[in-house]
């Protein structure tokens, strides 16, 4: 039987398609870029990312910033002690601080800097949901009310069976809170009230919300520390979106905003500085954006037919009872097929040993790199009974 993956070439989508009218010329061009679904992803720090963009361009914004909280200490995660440590993500940037204060004030600073660059991006009745633990939403929303946004609602999202606490002299954590505010006090937000009163059971929607965290299918391509579950975005994006909305994510991490704009079908601009981070951000768009449908037909043939007047039940029964139960390997290929950047269907399948091989043969037969969004590898194997 065929089997297929799909891969996502790890390159910037330069040159592929002309630039947008609503991109700044200065803006450096994104890793990947999809026109069709209206996706722009940028690898760099927010903070040029976001000055580079333009004003007043987006409708709303998702953003899980850095807890800040890798300095050597422990915790449990599946019943094991692991080093809380993120990766240089998590990090303050700079010498380190000395005073529990000056931390805190550069923590703060950071948060005023990266909310004041999404407000200016912020339509005028565009709306921010930012996540975080008490390490560091406080500052958030002390940065949001001296920036005067309009605070909505704050959601405590609960996380059934959450790790427990190892020097058993705290509370178990087991929520993260969610503030949802607008841009500025003069902003009609959107509200999706009556969708979410239905999705509560004809009840209003509390702001407590009980959502499980990732399941397995959402880190078959890799795992990030902070991931959020795609329920969690989607309930997000289906209160306060509207299709054709755009949405941004100054923190991509895993892509999980990212994959549920997609599927809720908004448009997409999602930043990291984080490589791997965009890698797995990108593997997981490629696995949702290709679609493969497999066609099996059915055909019966003799390779050794008999005449039409003998009595073929007895032979079939024999024959039957006669097979043996091991099967040989007879026939087994590897073939590529190139899906196109503009047309969205295979312009190139080739038989080749590997993805490399495949890849030459594609540029080869007079294809630039630029003319491939996807390759899909499929493996057929026929066995002889």
């Amino acid at each position: 039987m065929p089997k297929s993956s799909p891969t996502c070439p790890e390159r910037s989508r330069e040159g592929s398609t002309p630039a947008r009218p609503d991109v700044a010329p200065h803006l450096p061009s994104p890793v990947f870029r999809d026109d069709k679904h209206h996706i722009r992803i940028f690898l760099g720090d927010c903070l040029d990312i976001l000055a580079k963009l333009p004003a007043d361009s987006i409708d709303l914004i998702f953003a899980d910033p850095p807890y800040f909280l890798s300095n050597n200490g422990i915790t449990c995660h599946a019943g094991r002690m692991v080093s809380v440590n993120k990766g240089d993500w998590d990090k303050l940037p700079g010498p380190e601080l000395g005073p529990a204060r000056a931390r805190y004030d550069k923590v703060h600073e950071f948060n005023l800097s990266w909310l004041a660059a999404c407000q200016r991006l912020l339509r005028p009745n565009g709306s921010i949901w930012v996540s975080g633990t008490s390490h560091v939403i406080h500052s958030v929303g002390f940065a949001m009310q001296q920036l005067e946004f309009k605070l909505l609602n704050d959601i405590s999202w609960v996380k059934p069976n959450p790790p427990p606490n190892l020097s058993c002299r705290y509370f178990t954590h087991a929520t993260e809170t969610i503030i949802w505010a607008a841009k500025n006090k003069k902003s009609r937000h959107t509200f999706h009230y009556q969708h979410m009163k239905e999705l509560a059971g004809g009840k209003q929607m509390k702001s407590v919300w009980t959502i499980p965290p990732p399941e397995s299918w959402e880190k078959k391509f890799g795992k990030h520390p902070t991931q959020k579950p795609v329920a969690l975005l989607e309930r997000i994006l289906l209160a306060s979106s509207n299709e054709g909305d755009t949405v941004l994510d100054p923190f991509l991490g895993s892509g999980t905003a990212a994959i549920a704009a997609l599927r809720l079908s908004r448009e997409v601009v999602g930043v990291d500085f984080d490589q791997a981070s965009i890698h797995l951000t990108l593997v997981r768009l490629c696995s949702d954006l290709v679609q493969v449908r497999f066609s099996a037909i059915c055909i019966q043939f003799d390779l050794d037919p008999f005449e039409r007047s003998m009595d073929r039940s007895i032979r079939a029964s024999n024959g039957a009872a006669g097979m043996s139960a091991q099967f040989k390997l007879v026939h087994q290929e590897l073939r590529f097929h190139f899906v196109g950047q503009t047309k969205r269907e295979v312009i190139f399948s080739v038989l080749a040993d590997s993805l490399d091989d495949a890849w030459q043969k594609f540029r080869a037969s007079g294809h630039l790199a630029s003319d491939a969004l996807f390759i899909i590898k499929t493996e057929s194997e026929i066995y002889l009974a």
